[in-house]
């Protein structure tokens, strides 16, 4: 499973490989001005690195997409500011208590207290900032990527929520089948049958992280009485480069008289790992097409099964290197 992925959000990352991908405008309108409207906690997060798309508009419509993101960050900004102003209030009472006597207490609160306030002064410096870093892509599931797709002729860049459902599926089935972000090799003639053959999908990344177990890692069994431990482990190419990732794709509308919107989601197919990534205790990795391969991908409807899966089995083999994350 590839449970977070670097990804490249910017329209720069894909036009440099692919000359004539544009950004479909009204798909991230939709998608922002929907962030606008849902309610709490269930807000779609966008990586940084997506909106930076829109720093610099050039027409009506860019600028109705900034205007949103501006007030969205407006709003956050908010929040980290009020806060800082009660973490800020609760450490300075907690350090009063602390001259008087140690208690557990108000050490607890003065910890607590020093922790949220740099977290909260490092969000509001990351919403300052403008120039992106290699974490501004990190995506997770549920998180929107930038997606591309060949539609009626025209290369569109769409932005998609990183975890599939299916056309036709329930909304509970996003929780009925939480690991719909990857779609596993083995089964998209069955599971995702939908889609494969049907509805592809690219995104670019150039790095990916998995969970895996110590021991696992370690190469050892538990030792008595040791529980399992989670990890998370980093994976780069080597050489560096940005990795073409086979996707399918679904566009899923719903039922008359409901109110949830439109929905664009996508999953990252996963094939057996290459030795290197079994070696560092993890199961599955995800397919990184050739560039030469990725128009044949993109048009699935005119391919048979077998030659969709003949791309797939031509895939780059890169080194993945791994460290554990920060």
């Amino acid at each position: 499973m590839c449970f977070s992925a670097s990804t490249r959000a910017e329209h720069s990352a894909f036009r440099r490989l692919f000359p004539k991908s544009l950004l479909s405008i009204k798909d991230f309108y939709r998608e922002y001005i929907s962030r606008k409207k849902k309610p709490r906690p269930f807000v779609p997060k966008f990586p940084k690195a997506m909106d930076a798309n829109f720093s610099n508009p050039t027409t009506d419509e860019e600028r109705a997409i900034k205007a949103l993101i501006d007030e969205y960050d407006a709003e956050q900004a908010m929040g980290y500011e009020r806060t800082l102003f009660e973490q800020r209030a609760r450490l300075v009472k907690a350090e009063r208590k602390l001259q008087e006597k140690e208690t557990k207490t108000a050490l607890h609160d003065q910890r607590v207290a020093s922790e949220k306030i740099a977290a909260a002064l490092a969000k509001l410096e990351d919403l300052k900032r403008t120039e992106l870093k290699p974490r501004d892509g990190r995506i997770f599931p549920g998180w929107y990527a930038s997606v591309l797709v060949i539609e009626d002729g025209e290369w569109l860049i769409k932005p998609m929520r990183y975890q599939c459902r299916p056309a036709g599926k329930p909304v509970f089935y996003d929780t009925k089948y939480p690991g719909t972000y990857n779609a596993r090799r083995n089964s998209l003639e069955g599971f995702w049958k939908g889609q494969f053959g049907q509805t592809h999908g690219l995104m670019i990344v150039n790095g990916f992280y998995e969970n895996v177990k110590r021991h696992d890692m370690e190469h050892r069994e538990l030792r008595p009485g040791e529980e399992p431990e989670n990890v998370v482990l980093e994976f780069r190419p080597r050489p560096t480069q940005d990795m073409l990732i086979a996707c399918l794709y679904s566009r899923w509308t719903p039922p008359e008289g409901s109110d949830e919107p439109e929905l664009w989601s996508f999953a990252a197919i996963t094939d057996e790992p290459p030795p290197e990534v079994a070696d560092a205790g993890h199961d599955r990795c995800i397919v990184q097409l050739r560039q030469e391969n990725v128009e044949a991908w993109l048009s699935p409807q005119r391919r048979s099964k077998a030659e969709l899966e003949g791309l797939l089995d031509d895939k780059e083999r890169p080194y993945y290197e791994h460290l554990l994350a920060a």
